[in-house]
């Protein structure tokens, strides 16, 4: 993995953007993790506050001191650490926005999550609300917010309603051309560990494959 593109940096912290295909932390196919090459760059302390599967790409924040990462994760707990996600999604939602809650469980042998009933031996309750940006080709671009951050979760409940993501051949999707799920993590929000400010960033999905259709300096910043 080539030198980790770090957009913000202090004493305390780094906000990186993770490419697709890489993942978060070290795992079992030995590939080069964000983890490993971010700490590589500091030579010091990286610590882990929140994880985007190995397929999603986008704006993430890694803490550089314990205290930073307890901090951090204390607001994952509270929610006030905020991600907000671009999707593009096979076909047209029926309604522009909707909250969505299902319960899921996950079959670790062949890495799956399904849609099952609640009452499910380790069915875990999953949440989010999307909303429709614009439609391109049959395509919809969506934003999504997370209430709960289950493994595989945009996909797996977007594709419960009918609308599996773009290119997200393991539930449902098309490839049709593009070789990277169409999931990016664009927006992120915490306060700052120490300085308590607000810290806000923003990182726009490539200007490749599923996106490439999609305006998103003119209309979607």
């Amino acid at each position: 993995m080539s030198t980790p593109a770090v957009i913000y940096e202090d004493n305390h912290l780094l906000v990186v953007i993770k490419p697709q295909n890489v993942p978060t932390v070290a795992d079992s196919s030995h590939d080069e993790s964000l983890q490993e090459s971010l700490k590589a760059y500091t030579g010091g302390f990286v610590g882990i506050v929140h994880r985007l599967d190995r397929v999603t790409g986008g704006v993430m924040v890694f803490a550089k001191t314990s205290k930073a990462a307890a901090r951090l994760s204390e607001q994952i707990k509270n929610g006030t650490f905020h991600k907000i996600y671009y999707a593009v999604v096979q076909g047209v939602p029926k309604e522009r926005s909707a909250t969505l809650v299902n319960w899921l469980a996950k079959d670790e042998i062949h890495n799956m999550v399904a849609v099952v009933p609640q009452t499910t031996t380790g069915a875990k309750r999953a949440e989010l609300t999307y909303q429709t940006v614009t439609t391109v080709d049959g395509n919809t671009l969506i934003t999504i917010d997370l209430a709960t951050g289950r493994s595989h979760q945009i996909r797996v409940q977007m594709k419960h309603i009918g609308h599996p993501l773009v290119g997200d051949v393991r539930y449902g999707g098309a490839r049709r051309g593009v070789k990277d799920i169409a999931l990016w993590a664009y927006q992120l929000t915490f306060e700052h560990p120490t300085t308590h400010d607000k810290m806000k960033f923003i990182v726009n999905p490539p200007e490749d494959g599923a996106w490439a259709k999609f305006d998103f300096r003119r209309k979607h910043r």
